[in-house]
């Protein structure tokens, strides 16, 4: 059973426009990714709340691709844009 994992966090003023391009070169790389399913993208321009909703073929595929991206300062580029880590949190999904 697959595991979705939401990425909160708040883009800084002034950066969602280098963001943009930021989120196409390295979208693909994470839609790639070993057990990666799915991602989409979603943005509260009156907040500038920023929100990433994934789905993983598990919970250990997710945190492998976190530590690859955080050893190759991927994750570091994407914090740059952001006021502070993102808030991860797991999700299954119920049958009902």
């Amino acid at each position: 059973m697959s595991v979705w994992v939401t990425l909160e966090m708040i883009v800084k003023d002034g950066m969602f426009e280098g963001l943009l391009p930021f989120l196409e070169a390295n979208l693909p790389r994470v839609r790639g990714f070993e057990g990666a399913e799915g991602v989409s993208v979603l943005h509260d321009q009156e907040t500038g709340r920023f929100l990433l909703l994934e789905e993983w073929r598990s919970r250990t595929h997710h945190e492998a691709y976190i530590q690859f991206i955080s050893g190759n300062g991927i994750m570091a580029q994407l914090l740059a844009f952001m006021q502070g880590p993102p808030e991860v949190k797991y999700y299954s999904k119920l049958p009902v």
